[in-house]
Parts: C-alpha cells; structure tokens; sequence
C-alpha cells in the first residue's frame, strides 16, 4: 500500500523528534564543560584537565576557558554553567568561604573539601602540586653575594636592599606590613610600589633588588630570578586541584580518577615553565598542554 502524503509528513517529524530528543540527551549528559579564570596558569591548567577527559573517556568537553576571575567562576559552576575547573585552596578558604587564613596546607584542603561538599555539591579532587602562593624573588646578583636562601635570611641583609612591588601588595592582609612585622626586615629607603606588569621589567633592569612574585610566575624563569622559602609560613597556600560538581560526578564516576591521574605531577617548577613557554616563548595553550600529557604519558 502506497503511504499517503500526510502519513509520511507524520512520520517524518517523528523521525525529526526522536533524534532532536537523542542529540540533546547526549548534549546534556556526555558533555562537559570545563571553565576557567583568565590567567595564564589557570587557563592552562583547564586545557589539560580538557584534553585529559577527551583522551580517557568517550565524553565531549565543552571549554569555557579564560572566562574571568574568581567570582565568575564559582558562580558559573554553583550554576551549572561549568563543571569543572582549577581552583586553589587559599582562595576557597578567605574568598568563598570567608574564613580566617589558615597556614597548614592540609588543613586547608581538608575544610575547603568538607565545606564545599556540605554548602555547595561541589567536590575537590586530589591537588595538583603546585602552590601558587605569594612569595619573595631576589636578583641573581643578590643570591650570590649574600647566599640567601629564606626570608630570614633576608631579613638579615634586607637594609642593603630595595624592594618594590605592585600595588595591591601593599593593601593586603598578607602583604608588605605583615611580612615585614613577622620577620623583622627593613629595606633600603620606601618600597617601590608600580603596576604589576612592571615589577618584573624593574627588577630585571636592577632598579630593585627584592619583589613578590607569585610562585609559579614564567617571569621567574626569564629574569633568573631566586624563589626565597617562607621559613615561617607567613603566607597561605595556594594549592591547586580541579574541583567539580557532584551530581556531574554521580553521573560520571570515570572522572574522578581520570584528574587525579594528575595529583602531584604538576610542582611549582613544572607549573612555572609551562607559564614560561605561553607567556615568554608565545607557545599555544593547546600545544604546551598536549606535550605535558604525552610527556607525563597520560595520552
């Protein structure tokens, strides 16, 4: 019997329904999205938890990568808009949660990991390594003429020296006061306070000789410069880890192991020099990121 035309027009939009309905389930359910904020370090960190779900699983990956700051994040994850992205345990502790900064690092992880359980479905994988923490870089120069090697160390020697550092160093809680109190130091004339993207060309010119940096900075690789230890423990770790919504999770257990696959590779020496490769060498994101899986044969 021939079908009418109206029977095949019925089981044509049928047919239209049937695979609009299959292509958004898959959409909704084998997708991921992974965020992050819009530094260097973090939208690396992002590209590689991407390809790391994309080479060990059948799921798709959706990036919202550089997105914006901290705040965006968070809520675009509380939301649902993300499911994953790098986040570090002193922001979740003093920014999220609004707590008291707290120096032990497994502390840390442990309140953060509870909390952001509890408030917020939201659960941290293992850390990564890295801790991308304040800390103090010195010259060359200054690192060997006096053989520094921890803040107290230059405390010791600190009136010999100039210090500079962006602005906002000096506004914080754990910034230019408070360090100077806990360790007794005392620079050489007032601090230099700039925008943060000339603190590198400053001490890389020799106009000062001590700045912050951020631990894992690719400018501590250009300049030469010389992490300093933090023999008191004046400033909060900043330990990196994916954290993910848990109903993703519950969804896709597989996850959990494919990122902490990455737990402990990533040190603040590893992390610095993939910094250096996109921010000083101009490499690709998704290039430095594949040859860091390969390298660690996780692709």
């Amino acid at each position: 019997m021939k079908p009418t035309k109206t029977r095949i027009i019925v089981l044509a939009m049928a047919l239209i329904l049937a695979l609009s309905v299959a292509f958004t389930g898959c959409s909704s359910s084998d997708t991921i999205t992974v965020g992050s904020k819009d530094f260097t370090e973090n939208t690396v960190l992002g590209e590689i938890f991407a390809q790391l779900i994309e080479a060990k699983t059948n799921l798709k990956v959706n990036r919202k990568l550089n997105m914006g700051g901290t705040f965006v994040n968070f809520e675009a994850i509380k939301n649902g808009q993300i499911d994953i992205y790098p986040e570090y345990t002193g922001t979740a502790l003093t920014a999220q949660l609004k707590m008291d900064v707290i120096n032990d690092p497994d502390e840390t992880y442990r309140i953060v990991s509870e909390e952001f359980d509890k408030q917020f479905n939201i659960k941290w994988m293992k850390p990564l390594g890295l801790n991308n923490t304040y800390t103090l870089a010195v010259t060359n120069e200054v690192y060997e003429q006096y053989g520094v090697e921890t803040f107290s160390d230059l405390a010791a020697i600190s009136e010999n020296l100039i210090f500079g550092a962006e602005h906002e160093f000096f506004d914080r809680q754990d910034g230019f006061d408070g360090l100077v109190e806990t360790y007794g130091m005392k620079f050489k004339g007032d601090p230099k306070k700039m925008n943060v993207s000339l603190k590198y060309q400053a001490i890389g010119n020799g106009e000062i000789d001590v700045t912050d940096a951020f631990a894992t900075d690719g400018q501590i690789m250009q300049y030469n410069l010389k992490i300093l230890k933090d023999d008191k423990n004046f400033f909060p770790p900043y330990y990196a880890a994916p954290i993910i919504r848990k109903e993703v999770l519950d969804k896709h257990p597989e996850l959990e192991d494919v990122l902490n696959s990455l737990a402990g590779l990533i040190d603040d020496a590893t992390m610095t020099e993939l910094n250096y490769k996109v921010d000083v060498e101009n490499q690709d994101i998704k290039a430095v990121a594949k040859e860091f899986l390969k390298d660690n044969g996780l692709i």
